[in-house]
């Protein structure tokens, strides 16, 4: 490995092919603490920047904008992964992350680490995905927005049977009981997630199961997503839409919101796998034809990813807000949730990430036009 010197000579002239200083007052400018910074991103890239980040080694005046500027310029392309960093990203290659079991561990690691967090960040229905900003005044406007529009796309009428997979706190399942007669049965298998989603469906014709999607029985004629294909994992892709197969009635749509990259890969990012979320992996739209063709049609893809950048940057100022009211969490962590949602901004401003609400109809049907409602 390069020494101290030669590393920050090399990190130096990377940041200044893009533009950014060390010491600036531009907000995509960083203030490095601690010189042992340049050698650990040459050696460890994206988990070495984002690890020496909760160290407190560095800072940036605008950690999302300095990401956005990193991801529009593909500066990490520039660094050539260790040996060891390789062989992290084979093993994830190689292994199945999304066994039921490993699911069932890797869901509670990131959505079981504490309501009280959730409820601060997120808005009052605790939608934990991309809001919906055409028309919205605020977050609570884009979460409305985007569960009306979802309800509005799968055509959703009182008396339907629907299923939600990866339900979260029950929100969706709320909505679409309440505001359309459906009859929900929702399926997460995060204990505390499904704990406070009974409450908050209570008295709605909602059945909330800690359960994997895998676990599933019966017949349900709209099947819905919103935020959990990211967890499937390449290697189960087509187990899923089996199981979907499977779940839906001869004439039944769903809708699949989701995270997109516009790579297809088996592995993601080894901070976010290590610290954020193990096991998952976001799927490109290559990846979701290819194990949806023949049995599906794509109806409509509809792509609102720089709404993510907004969604993000609205949690990130509630949880900053709400700092105070939550000490059960320490210094560490508020630098790793700080980058954790600045630096996924910063990727949405760079279109580096999509996010796509897909529907699907069986294919082999006789004529129909599928209209995507009016925003």
């Amino acid at each position: 490995m390069a020494d101290i010197d030669e590393a920050r000579d090399l990190g130096l002239e990377m940041l200044r092919t893009a533009g950014i200083e060390v010491g600036g007052d531009r907000p995509r400018d960083i203030a490095v603490h601690d010189d042992r910074f340049w050698a650990r991103v040459l050696s460890d890239r994206e988990l070495g920047l984002g690890e020496s980040y909760q160290e407190g080694w560095w800072d940036a005046n605008q950690l999302d904008e300095f990401i956005a500027e990193v991801q529009t310029l593909d500066l990490q392309s520039l660094i050539r992964p260790r040996p060891a960093l390789t062989l992290r990203i084979l093993k994830a290659r190689a292994r199945n992350r999304q066994t039921v079991r490993r699911a069932r561990r890797n869901a509670r690691a990131h959505y079981d680490i504490g309501n009280d967090l959730y409820e601060r960040m997120l808005d009052k229905r605790m939608i934990y995905s991309c809001g919906y900003w055409h028309r919205a005044a605020d977050l609570d406007e884009a979460q409305e927005h985007k569960l009306e529009l979802i309800c509005r796309k799968l055509h959703l009428e009182p008396g339907m049977r629907l299923l939600d997979i990866g339900c979260g706190w029950g929100g969706f399942a709320r909505h679409a009981a309440a505001e359309h007669g459906a009859r929900v049965t929702g399926v997460t298998p995060a204990h505390e997630q499904a704990r406070l989603a009974r409450q908050i469906c209570a008295g709605l014709p909602v059945d909330i199961r800690e359960c994997d999607y895998r676990d599933v029985g019966g017949r349900f004629d709209r099947i819905v997503s919103i935020g959990m294909m990211e967890h499937v994992g390449p290697r189960n892709l087509k187990t899923f839409f089996r199981r979907c197969n499977d779940l839906l009635a001869a004439d039944g749509m769903m809708l699949h919101h989701t995270i997109g990259s516009l790579v297809s890969k088996n592995h993601t990012d080894p901070w976010f796998d290590k610290y954020i979320f193990p096991g998952g992996v976001v799927p490109s739209l290559a990846q979701i034809s290819s194990v949806t063709e023949k049995d599906w049609v794509i109806e409509d893809v509809h792509n609102f990813g720089p709404y993510y950048d907004r969604t993000l940057m609205a949690w990130h100022r509630n949880v900053t807000a709400a700092w105070d009211d939550l000490p059960a969490y320490d210094e560490r962590f508020r630098r790793t949730w700080d980058y954790y949602l600045l630096s996924s901004a910063g990727s949405f401003r760079a279109r580096a990430l999509q996010l796509w609400q897909i529907v699907f109809t069986r294919s082999r049907r006789r004529s129909h036009v599928y209209h995507r409602p009016t925003p």
